[in-house]
């Protein structure tokens, strides 16, 4: 089994780069062209030198192809280029001038089939991601995935920009040079070629460790960018309760062992690169010292040897980076499997005949009962109608199911077929298209989020085509038009990262206002005006109780007097229906409702005496 999921893992790794070299691929095959055509012009020197060494400074006969000979007989033969050495200097330029054209090819080639594949990479993993369901974004941290999306993709860009055509370079080059070095002497071609095989054995007995270290590495500055993050979006939070040391020792103690395991990774790699050195200088020592011998006998001629030196020198540094190439694949496999674990995670998709139908109708949920690990119920058995048009709240203690009902109802977590349904116009919204459903269920979440940049365009992101009509008639409505007057850039003011500039209550005005402006007929208030005084909360349902007549409104909040002018009031308790009425029928009976409103009552009078 163990060899069949290597394989198959192999394979999905394989598959997964495939897939990133789109568009890049033609760079990519361009660039090897022209490496291949370097590695060959590249062995065209050593053979000039060989050839004056032996033929023309010496007097042996020259043997040479045939249109080679014939070429030679129009120049004057060897005679003349005797008499000419300029000739084989000019010789040497002409080819260095051609290496120099298609490696400048090569680069440029190489340069853009990078890029592109960078670009790919980033595209198709952003595009996953923000695919990929509200569930999987709750298990992942974000400073991990960030990680993901920078670090591994430059290192899979490194790995087969540098490391994979190397190893493609190199491929040629062993081929060729060990062709022109067997050619002119085999003994001493069996010793320059011992060193591979020992290369890639002690490469293959590191290459796990050096993966498994890499591994930790990686995971672990996952851990850090996580918490240089949070401690970035949380500023305000860490700042108030005086939490600067506590969180600059906990970045210290994880950097200190995000540091030491890099020490460690080094000193494997130390260990690996110097053996690799040592056993190539050793290599370089016995093809000098054996080919001098041999050409003393005269086995090889002096310019056998100069040659076969150039060969094995062109050799050395691609066998000693042979076994580092083997050691960034390593660190390749463990990014991409990494990526892999981001594309390979399922997206949301809808039934092959998911519908779009009027969301304009009464809401019901039939028996739903809903856990977010399989184990603790957050829903039991939930039944209960909003009808089409009404003001339907919904009160409860933290934890009792209240925002995982509307999460429910907008599909950002599925409901599974035997937990229930939730229909909408008698439509389940299991069968609706996603987008659809969200476009038309207007939502203001509990935390209200902002993106930085100005008001108005937090407030119109909504609708590409959103007029400052529009949007001055929803911040109005929101209550927060006034407040955005007052600003010197007025609607385009910056807010700030995540909407620091800006209040608990004013960001959650700003939240109200955005979601207006989709003008949908449903729409769903998640405790979203707690952060606002008892008289601007009254003032935005009265104006949206104006302006939005037909839309079904509901209400989550803590606040008894934000919920008691609605139609009907939902009461949970750990998951269940405790209690339903409206407000008038829970407060003239016993329960939880009557409990909680008095409570609240008592207090707002005690305020007020007070």
């Amino acid at each position: 089994m163990e060899p069949q999921s290597a394989q198959k893992k192999a394979a999905g790794k394989a598959a997964l780069l495939w897939r990133f070299l789109k568009g890049s691929k033609r760079f990519y095959i361009g660039a090897i062209l022209c490496a291949v055509a370097i590695t060959f012009l590249d062995m065209l020197t050593p053979q000039i030198i060989r050839i004056t060494v032996d033929n023309v400074l010496d007097t042996k006969p020259l043997a040479l192809p045939g249109f080679l000979t014939d070429m030679l007989a129009r120049l004057g033969g060897v005679e003349t280029i005797r008499q000419n050495l300029w000739m084989v200097a000019a010789a040497v330029i002409v080819v260095a001038m051609v290496i120099a054209v298609f490696r400048y090819g090569n680069m440029t080639l190489t340069a853009k089939a990078s890029e592109t594949l960078v670009q790919t990479m980033r595209n198709q993993l952003f595009s996953h991601i923000q695919r990929l369901p509200f569930s999987w974004h709750m298990k992942n941290q974000t400073g991990d995935i960030i990680q993901r999306c920078t670090s591994d993709v430059d290192m899979i860009r490194n790995f087969v920009t540098d490391q994979l055509m190397q190893v493609l370079r190199v491929a040629v080059l062993l081929c060729l040079s060990l062709s022109f070095m067997i050619s002119m002497n085999l003994k001493l071609s069996v010793i320059a070629m011992v060193s591979i095989p020992i290369v890639v054995s002690y490469s293959v007995f590191f290459h796990q460790r050096i993966g498994k270290r890499f591994t930790e590495c990686d995971e672990n500055e996952g851990v850090l960018s996580t918490i240089a993050q949070e401690n970035l979006t949380g500023v305000r939070v860490v700042r108030a309760f005086g939490r600067e040391k506590y969180e600059k020792d906990r970045f210290d103690k994880q950097n200190e062992h995000y540091t030491n395991l890099w020490v460690k990774l080094c000193r494997t790699l130390s260990y690996f690169w110097g053996l690799g050195d040592g056993v190539s200088m050793l290599q370089v020592m016995l093809v000098i010292v054996l080919g001098a011998n041999l050409c003393v006998k005269g086995e090889m001629t002096p310019g056998e040897l100069i040659s076969f030196i150039s060969y094995n020198a062109m050799l050395t540094w691609p066998v000693r980076s042979l076994g580092r190439m083997i050691s960034e694949m390593s660190k390749a496999g463990v990014s991409i499997d990494r990526l892999n674990y981001i594309m390979s995670s399922e997206a949301e998709s809808d039934k092959p005949d998911a519908v779009a139908p009027s969301l304009d109708g009464d809401i019901r949920y039939e028996h739903v009962s809903f856990s977010y690990d399989g184990e603790h119920p957050i829903l039991e058995d939930v039944s209960f109608t909003i009808p089409a048009g009404s003001t339907f709240a919904i009160l409860g203690s933290t934890g009792s199911g209240k925002s995982t009902l509307m999460h429910l109802m907008n599909r950002l977590y599925d409901l599974p077929p035997e937990n229930g349904r939730i229909t909408i116009g008698g439509v389940d919204v299991a069968d609706m298209q996603a987008q659809w459903l969200r476009k038309h269920v207007g939502m203001v979440l509990q935390e209200p989020f902002l993106f930085s940049r100005t008001i108005g365009e937090n407030i119109g992101i909504t609708r590409k085509d959103m007029s400052l009509t529009d949007i001055r008639e929803a911040a109005k409505i929101a209550c927060i038009g006034d407040t955005i007057d007052e600003l010197t850039a007025g609607y385009d003011t910056i807010v700030g990262e995540r909407g620091v500039t800006l209040s608990g209550g004013q960001k959650q005005r700003t939240a109200i206002a955005r979601m207006l402006t989709q003008k949908t007929p449903i729409m769903v208030f998640d405790d979203s005006l707690s952060a606002v005084d008892a008289q601007t909360d009254l003032l935005i349902r009265t104006r949206l109780k104006e302006r939005m007549k037909d839309a079904t409104v509901i209400l989550i909040s803590h606040r008894v007097t934000t919920l008691m002018q609605a139609d009907q009031i939902l009461v949970l308790d750990k998951g269940r229906v405790a209690q339903l009425g409206s407000h008038e029928e829970l407060a003239n009976q016993e329960g939880i409702y009557k409990q909680i409103y008095e409570l609240q009552m008592s207090r707002q009078e005690e305020g007020v005496s007070a």
